[in-house]
């Protein structure tokens, strides 16, 4: 079974991933948490130490590269495993990013979704008003699943 956690930074995905795992391990079950990061975090603290301000697009991309990169070598791990797998982060969250900067889709990005093992289960934790409305834009949408990022890890 492939979970994917979606949301904002903050929003409760590590920990959330690390409460499935913990609980299905718990109960004698295979689990593998996997997380998928783009880099924006580490880009932020070397734009400060730089002095600059990343253009938009070149951050993009970026982010993007390094996102499908995890994602790919993340799919590889799940292939193997025969239990519950807990993805932090996926492709769905590099499209939110696009759509709250303006960006367009893109062609890759979405390929790569419909080339990939479908998730059993994408889990939306987030609240901010922009990257909601840009999940909500996506054609995928309609099959998350709804889950207060301010759950308990026990209620997750």
């Amino acid at each position: 079974m492939l979970i994917v956690l979606t949301g904002i930074d903050g929003s409760g995905k590590s920990t959330a991933a690390r409460a499935l795992v913990d609980a299905a391990q718990a109960d004698g079950k295979n689990a593998l948490p996997l997380s998928n990061h783009a880099g924006r975090r580490s880009m932020s603290v070397l734009g400060k130490r730089l002095g600059i301000r990343w253009p938009r697009r070149l951050a993009d991309i970026v982010e993007t590269n390094l996102r499908v990169a995890n994602v790919l070598i993340s799919h590889a791990w799940a292939s193997r495993s025969d239990g519950l797998v807990v993805m932090d982060r996926h492709l769905h969250c590099q499209l939110a990013q696009r759509t709250a900067k303006g960006l367009p889709r893109g062609r890759l990005v979405p390929w790569l979704m419909s080339s990939l093992p479908e998730p059993d289960a994408v889990v939306q934790l987030t609240d901010l008003a922009d990257l909601r409305d840009a999940y909500r834009a996506m054609p995928e949408y309609p099959g998350f699943v709804q889950l207060a990022a301010d759950s308990t890890p026990e209620c997750v």
